[in-house]
């Protein structure tokens, strides 16, 4: 008699793995995918992981990237995680990349078990963060170190390369790969789909809130902040730059709390074109082709900086909170959004011009670049939840909850929530499987393109808009 198999048991080319079985989802936790970079290997690309021998328990996450706040933070944090239905498969693979500017944020999101609901394996991913994944640090360690500021993007790339050489014992199919991300997520989505050496492992993309547009477009202006912090790093009492090296870690994120608040302008931390990684802007490579024949589903939230600047912005932004263009740009723009809005008031047109610079135009660009070679769905999500701090506006982060099907429970229209959870979930799951992104509910979905720009529209009645925001969507021109 055959011994019975444990499911939560999985035999991989990397080694063997023991998780464990939650709600009838195989779970696995804390699945390393390259080697720690830390000692040697800091700030250097992710290095292969070498297969190990036994079982290795994979019940717990891995620590999250080294970053400010509480929790725990380690330079080991190259590992990700995967929720698994039952059976054998093929399921197509969903591949989630955490947001958090760069800066911030973990993998240890356990929404993705409601993926496996719908057949689908979720994986969700961790990149090094800030400057151990995010600054150049060449002109402070040596050419050897050059294009550091792309190790954060090499790591996720590593980790699509162990999905395309492992997953297949997980159940999933190899071949049908969405790769998928929400702010900074989105925009590492929108970037990895203009690296050249990431295409072989994804085949659609989801980019929530994301653009491709946050990397610095050369070494030169990479190395201005490489300076900028080891300058930091130098009044904070350290005798030379070459002891970032040896470090602690914690310190170094001291010195990046200092240096970020200096900073004059939002985001230095953040992926370069360097030559070798990334060859141009990636919504240039986008635009040359490099997404041919694969699919995109993309979109913004109407009000996303509501959550950043206040519901009651007194100010214009400035430069701290400007994701790509300068004060005096923003403000030549803004000044015409009377002419465009002239309903709102001077504070909803602030929110609404921020929530533009940051994603609702980079989201624009991005789709226009791929639809040239590539299906593409473009959406807007209106729905506000009607209670709480953010009563009335359709903020940052609120379609995560609603696309994995995990609906704010606790505000006065919960119900409404509820409904359009389930048909945001419907029409992510479908585009997973390869089909036309729907849900019964929401009208036909048509495939975008840059002449009408049809888009879905996310609501308690969920329509199609032709051409929407045509006007502000023409300031933009020329700008970004």
């Amino acid at each position: 008699m055959d011994r019975e198999i444990d499911p939560a048991v999985v035999k991989a080319p990397c080694g063997a793995l023991r998780g464990e079985i939650v709600d009838g989802a195989r779970v696995f936790r804390g699945v390393p995918f390259a080697e720690p970079p830390v000692g040697p290997l800091r700030f250097r690309p992710p290095s292969k992981l070498r297969p190990w021998t036994g079982e290795r328990d994979a019940t717990k996450y891995g620590p999250a990237a080294m970053q400010e706040g509480n929790g725990v933070h380690s330079e080991d944090c190259l590992y990700l995680n995967i929720a698994a239905p039952q059976g054998k498969g093929p399921f197509p693979v969903y591949v989630w990349i955490h947001g958090g500017g760069f800066t911030g944020g973990d993998a240890g999101d356990p929404m993705g078990m409601s993926m496996t609901e719908d057949g689908i394996i979720c994986v969700t991913v961790a990149y090094r963060l800030g400057v151990f994944g995010f600054l150049d640090v060449a002109s402070l360690l040596g050419a050897d170190y050059a294009g550091s500021a792309n190790n954060g993007v090499r790591d996720v790339i590593a980790a699509l390369e162990w999905v395309h050489e492992n997953i297949v014992a997980f159940g999933g199919d190899p071949k049908r790969v969405t790769i998928c991300g929400e702010s900074a997520g989105g925009k590492m989505t929108g970037i990895l789909m203009g690296t050249p050496s990431a295409r072989p492992y994804w085949h659609q993309a989801i980019s929530q809130s994301g653009g491709a547009e946050r990397v610095w477009p050369s070494s030169t202006a990479a190395g201005i902040v490489s300076d900028g912090f080891g300058k930091t790093w130098k009044d904070m009492g350290n005798a030379d730059v070459g002891s970032l090296l040896t470090a602690p870690a914690g310190s170094i994120i001291d010195a990046q709390h200092r240096f970020t608040a200096e900073w004059p302008k939002h985001y230095p931390l953040r992926p370069v074109v360097d030559g070798d990684l990334l060859h141009r802007l990636p919504v240039e490579t986008i635009a040359g082709g490099s997404t041919r024949g694969k699919r995109l589903l993309i979109g913004a939230n109407n009000d996303e900086s509501a959550l950043f600047i206040g519901t009651h912005p007194s100010k214009d932004p400035g430069p701290s909170d400007l994701g790509n263009v300068t004060s005096d740009k923003f403000g030549e723009v803004l000044s015409h959004y009377k002419d465009v809005y002239p309903d709102m008031t001077d504070e909803q047109r602030r929110i609404r011009a921020l929530s533009a610079e940051e994603y609702g135009i980079p989201s624009a660009r991005l789709v226009d670049a791929h639809a040239k070679h590539g299906d593409a769905w473009l959406y807007r999500l209106d729905f506000f939840e009607t209670s709480g701090d953010m009563k009335g506006f359709a903020f940052h982060s609120l379609d995560v909850g609603l696309s994995w099907n995990h609906p704010n429970a606790h505000v006065e229209n919960a119900a409404d929530a509820a409904a359009l959870a389930a048909k945001m979930h419907g029409a992510w799951c479908a585009f997973i499987k390869g089909e036309t992104p729907g849900a019964p509910g929401l009208p036909a979905w048509p495939k975008y393109n840059s002449v009408d720009r049809a888009t879905m529209v996310f609501d308690v009645d969920s329509h199609i808009e032709i051409k929407p925001h045509e006007a502000e969507f023409r300031l933009w021109d020329g700008v970004l």
